[in-house]
């Protein structure tokens, strides 16, 4: 007996944009107008400033524990600028870009991190599914809902990210195997970051790419470069035109890099060199894409100052809205996990309201508390005016203010209304 050869993997790398802005134009996706390709620059932009802004407010006890995106804008803007409205997003917990592209409530994005669960409501029914902390366990719930997708036979494609960690979970490959073997219009995204928490990748997996992987399961994996916002658009559209013409899911592998700590808890000094931390700093997203304005032509001093200036402003919107919520009280954290609370857990709700009211007897406070976040936020307009929170004439935020945090309200950025040129 002769052993028959099998075709194993055969993956393809993509690059649009090199490290030193140039292009290559016959890659060059041809959906993209220079108005979009600014569009995704401010995009990138406005992420990494709303990032930087709520790092310094966990740094000074304003907001909780947060997980930065710097280094990823590329890979979060570059997939989620491909999403249409009607289709799926499930992310873990280092997609906010995705949310910006999806014109979430951004005032809310700050309540979320701050712990605040009313923020991760859905009021209006938005596609947008909220943070996913345990490792892995969404790529199985992103799978159910393209399933149910299918079976209603909607124009609808799902998109589900994740870090390189979560591929040694067995969650990966039961979705993976799952969406295959039921021909599933999603797109697994992976933000191959090179860290899960501390250790990298190199000690995750032997395998060279995490796009191989793709073929155990009869499907199209792909890897781009994840700081080429252009090339991350060109894979993942390509993947959604795929899904969308019933040809299956596809696996993406983004290769980027994690630019700060795991979260605000960690400390990657102890585990990671400089030296690697600077080789990447060359790679940048955004100077990459500067230096593609640069060689094109398009790029002005007058022009990055504008921008800067602009979201610099919506930031500093967002966090004021944000901080003008009022904190929950203690009984709401009983009340979004079922439809209708059974009855073992409202017996635990009322024993604890019991407990909270005895204890505030004996000491004199108030049973309704004070959050971290109006305790501390008088340095930031903790209580946002009428104008600028759209609330009542009592200037508390409205109730669906409270619960927006995947608001259908598409908040753009003011660019995005002229293609990112400035007016």
């Amino acid at each position: 007996m002769v052993y028959e050869n099998i075709e194993v993997a055969n993956v393809s790398y993509l690059q649009v944009l090199d490290k030193d802005g140039n292009v290559d134009k016959e890659q060059l996706p041809q959906d993209l107008s220079e108005d979009n390709i600014k569009e995704l620059y401010h995009l990138m932009k406005l992420l990494r400033v709303f990032d930087e802004k709520l790092f310094h407010l966990q740094r000074s006890g304003k907001i909780g524990t947060f997980a930065q995106n710097k280094g990823q804008e590329a890979s979060e803007i570059g997939s989620g600028y491909v999403l249409q409205e009607q289709d799926w997003f499930v992310p873990s917990f280092r997609e906010l870009g995705v949310y910006l592209c999806r014109g979430a409530d951004r005032g809310a994005l700050v309540q979320v991190w701050n712990g605040d669960t009313r923020a991760l409501a859905n009021p209006n029914h938005t596609h947008n599914l909220p943070v996913a902390i345990p490792i892995a366990s969404q790529l199985l719930h992103a799978t159910g809902v393209s399933w149910a997708s299918k079976i209603q036979q909607k124009d609808e494609v799902t998109i589900v990210y994740f870090g390189e960690g979560a591929t040694s979970e067995g969650d990966f490959h039961e979705a993976l195997n799952f969406a295959s073997t039921l021909n599933l219009p999603i797109v697994f995204f992976c933000q191959r970051n090179g860290w899960a928490i501390s250790t990298p990748t190199t000690k995750e997996m032997n395998s060279k790419t995490i796009a191989q992987k793709a073929s155990a399961y009869d499907m199209a994996g792909v890897q781009v470069d994840g700081n080429d916002v252009l090339g991350v658009y060109k894979a993942t559209s390509e993947a959604f035109s795929r899904a969308r013409k019933g040809e299956g899911p596809t696996l993406v592998e983004s290769v980027t890099y994690r630019m700060g700590d795991h979260t605000t808890s960690d400390d990657s000094s102890k585990y990671r060199s400089e030296d690697e931390i600077k080789e990447w700093e060359e790679k940048d997203p955004l100077l990459r894409l500067e230096k593609y304005f640069q060689n094109i032509g398009t790029w002005s001093e007058d022009y990055g100052n504008w921008v800067a200036e602009t979201v610099s402003k919506e930031v500093d919107e967002a966090v004021e809205k944000g901080f003008a919520v009022d904190p929950p009280k203690p009984e709401q954290m009983f009340e979004d996990v079922y439809v209708e609370m059974p009855a073992i857990l409202k017996e635990e709700q009322e024993e604890f309201l019991a407990e909270l009211e005895a204890e505030n007897k004996s000491t004199g406070t108030d049973s309704g508390g004070k959050n971290s976040v109006e305790n501390t936020a008088s340095g930031s307009g903790s209580k946002g005016s009428q104008e600028k929170t759209g609330s009542g004439s009592d200037g508390k935020a409205s109730q669906e203010e409270k619960t927006g945090f995947q608001s259908g309200d598409k908040e753009s950025t003011d660019s995005s209304k002229n293609g990112g040129v400035e007016k």
